[in-house]
């Protein structure tokens, strides 16, 4: 059995925005930063055993104060923790996005599973996501730092939702703990586009 913590990285400055991130962004607000520091203190009431991080500064900022808090942390970098990319959608304002392909937006809101601004789409984010949570079974307790897109297909996943089913799953706010207790990774079904 493997407790799976996955915090989301606190408010960006993009965020704050209404801007689509994906794989580009922005480091942490002012709120994002005092996110973080709440967040490494609620921290500490877990035995975590390993951390494990997307390399986005969003995310390596989040992380900070955890690790100042630490005596040694060895940290494992791991991009497939990274954020959906929305391609051409990055740095866009939700609204900009909006006025430019309304049917896209449109159609992803109905819960079509379509690759925003030519990136991913939810399927590839869903399999990599899940290959990268099998990879770290091997201990109790591991925090993982990461994004709100790669949260919600983890927790389909971990529910056995069908393909598109992370729609159905609010996204987690900034700095929110997503607890998942998962045992026999290898016997869940991880639906693939083909599967749609």
């Amino acid at each position: 059995m493997t407790e799976l913590l996955l915090l989301r990285h606190g408010e960006s400055l993009w965020n704050a925005e209404h801007r689509y991130q994906g794989q580009q962004g922005t480091g942490l607000s002012a709120r994002g930063r005092q996110q973080a520091k709440d967040a490494a203190d609620y921290l500490r009431t877990y035995a975590i055993d390993a951390v494990v991080a997307s390399d986005l500064q969003r995310v390596t900022e989040t992380l900070q104060p955890y690790l100042d808090s630490r005596d040694h942390v060895d940290v494992r970098i791991d991009r497939r923790w990274r954020e959906i990319d929305v391609g051409s959608w990055g740095g866009r304002t939700f609204t900009d996005v909006y006025a430019e392909e309304p049917d896209v937006v449109d159609a992803f809101a109905r819960g079509e599973d379509i690759a925003r601004g030519g990136g991913e789409t939810f399927s590839q984010l869903r399999a990599r996501v899940w290959e990268a949570a099998r990879d770290i079974t091997d201990f109790k307790c591991v925090l993982v730092v990461t994004h709100g897109g790669p949260i919600r297909v983890a927790a389909a996943s971990a529910l056995r939702l069908s393909a598109g089913g992370e729609m159905a799953l609010d996204p987690p706010c900034n700095c929110s703990l997503t607890v998942l207790h998962l045992d026999g990774l290898t016997s869940y079904n991880v639906p693939t586009g083909t599967d749609r």
